[in-house]
């Protein structure tokens, strides 16, 4: 059971990094919990679908991701998961056409709900 509910987040996490590659807010919302919590790193809180919603909206249009994530940890607590990892690659500022680096480490709370794994609380700071 353990390790299938390990194999369903990595599944989670990589479709979340997907989501971000490809400035999907959509795939990003069926990820999250209805009240999730998104931390950006230098950004307000955003709490519930719809201040999540325009939280990546506003990511969004500002940058353009490309980055791999790293698992380094996950711990299962009955219907909660915690997840620490890290992520690098690239990002395109829009307003400029500059590529830089990214690189950060992050803090997932996964909750299961109705059989499925969903990003909870979510957090990251940059690396350099």
């Amino acid at each position: 059971m353990k390790s299938s509910n390990q194999e369903q987040i990595k599944t989670l996490l990589f479709n979340y990094r997907d989501a971000l590659n490809e400035s999907d807010v959509e795939k990003v919302l069926s990820l999250y919990t209805e009240n999730g919590i998104f931390m950006p790193s230098g950004a307000p809180t955003s709490i519930g679908q719809e201040k999540v919603e325009s939280a990546y909206k506003f990511v969004f249009g500002n940058i353009q991701l490309n980055i791999e994530f790293y698992i380094d940890e996950i711990e299962i607590v009955e219907a909660y998961a915690f997840v620490r990892s890290t992520s690098k690659g690239s990002t395109l500022i829009r307003a400029t056409g500059e590529t830089v680096a990214e690189e950060n480490r992050e803090i997932f709370v996964l909750k299961k709900e109705a059989g499925s794994w969903k990003i909870d609380r979510y957090m990251f700071n940059k690396m350099s």
